[in-house]
């Protein structure tokens, strides 16, 4: 699979991934050929690009859930920016509480974990994709942590809205490869509270809740701060699961200029810095979405690389994998194990998609031998999924 920019398209080409329209109507499907006629439509749907099977490449495994997921990503974006624009323009934000309510209908409640996969972003449309993003993912911890519906409409509407300010972000800025500089990051705040200013925080002129304006104002607030500047400093809950979501989520987005970050190493990264994110938060985002999960390639610590079998509910850097180079298995739960080999990272394709689907993975268990540690695993996992996560400290 490569990624080719829309000018580079070419009549031939297979799609990887589908594309809809802003209705969420399919107008071309994965490993379509693409036309001459075709290229040029795409050409008027803004893409900066898409990502292209190669010649002889089979067409990678996509569960349903993700299918849906990729389609309300596409038309939750068309509907933030309606939303953004009415509010450049003093109007309104009609829409605004049926796209509150539609996010948390299908991430707000969910009983099990999401693969979490982003869709390619460019400086024109970042802030829409990033909020959308970012309300996702606080739907989902509001739901582990427990939130009231009330609590979860006022996170997720924050979620939407924190970041409206990256409309005003200079371009240079958002397309840039380095490190952000100082100014850079002046500039940006600055964005942020022009953007906040658009709600009329002073006059509440479109009758949010105090939660709502609170919650931007706070995460603005730890954005803005340095890990040093926070000690001692109290937040709302709803601002330290912003800040996680907002970092998670821009380290693992996909654009032209800055290769994502894995979903572990994105966590790792969180770990890393306490002060500055929640370490409840960010227990909830690892609780809520599939890091390790079956079927995903991995890079072991002593070199080898390994394919995860049954994922770790409690502690995704522990799950069952089989080594590729001598098809052993290996209990990452066990401590003695784990004195010897750990996790590095992921293995993923170009669009941080995992390979292995649920089909190839059953042609491990024909082995009566790996049958057995897969079943007593298994049931082990299934014992510890019914243990309560404590969240009671956020």
């Amino acid at each position: 699979m490569q990624f080719v920019e829309i000018k580079d398209l070419k009549p031939g080409m297979r799609l990887a991934k589908p594309i809809y329209n802003k209705m969420g109507v399919m107008l071309y499907d994965r490993n379509t050929s693409l036309a001459a006629s075709g290229i040029k439509n795409i050409e008027n749907f803004g893409l900066i690009g898409l990502f292209i099977l190669e010649p002889a490449e089979p067409l990678p495994p996509l569960s349903e859930e993700e299918l849906r997921f990729e389609q309300h990503q596409t038309v939750y974006m068309f509907q933030i920016r309606k939303v953004m624009h009415l509010l450049q323009n003093n109007n309104e934000p009609e829409s605004l509480s049926e796209l509150v309510e539609d996010i948390l209908k299908h991430y707000g409640t969910m009983d099990h974990k999401l693969r979490f996969t982003q869709i390619l972003r460019s400086s024109a449309d970042f802030v829409y994709k990033h909020s959308i993003s970012t309300a996702i993912l606080s739907a989902m911890m509001a739901n582990v942590l427990g939130y009231s519906e009330r609590e979860k409409e006022n996170l997720v509407t924050a979620a939407l809205l924190y970041d409206m300010g990256y409309l005003f972000v200079p371009r240079y800025i958002l397309d840039k490869k380095d490190e952000l500089e100082e100014n850079d990051r002046r500039i940006i705040q600055e964005c942020r509270r022009r953007g906040f200013q658009l709600l009329y925080p002073d006059v509440n002129k479109y009758l949010l809740s105090t939660e709502v304006l609170n919650t931007i104002q706070q995460t603005h607030a730890i954005l803005a701060a340095s890990p040093d500047e926070l000690q001692g400093k109290s937040f709302s809950r709803n601002a330290l699961v912003l800040t996680v979501a907002d970092m998670f989520d821009q380290l693992t987005a996909m654009n032209l200029h800055h290769a994502p970050v894995s979903e572990i190493a994105a966590i790792r990264r969180l770990r890393q810095q306490p002060q500055l994110y929640n370490a409840q938060a960010v227990s909830a985002l690892a609780h809520c979405i599939q890091i390790l999960p079956s079927g995903c390639s991995v890079d072991l610590t002593n070199g080898e690389k390994a394919i995860v079998l049954v994922e770790n509910p409690s502690n995704f850097m522990a799950p069952l994998i089989l080594t590729i180079k001598d098809n052993k298995t290996y209990d990452l739960s066990d401590p003695e194990v784990a004195k010897k080999i750990r996790i590095a990272d992921i293995m993923k394709t170009m669009d941080n998609r995992i390979v292995v689907d649920e089909d190839t993975l059953k042609q491990f268990s024909s082995d009566s031998r790996l049958s057995a540690t897969l079943t007593r695993y298994q049931k082990r996992m299934k014992k510890k999924m019914a243990e309560s996560y404590d969240f009671s400290l956020l």
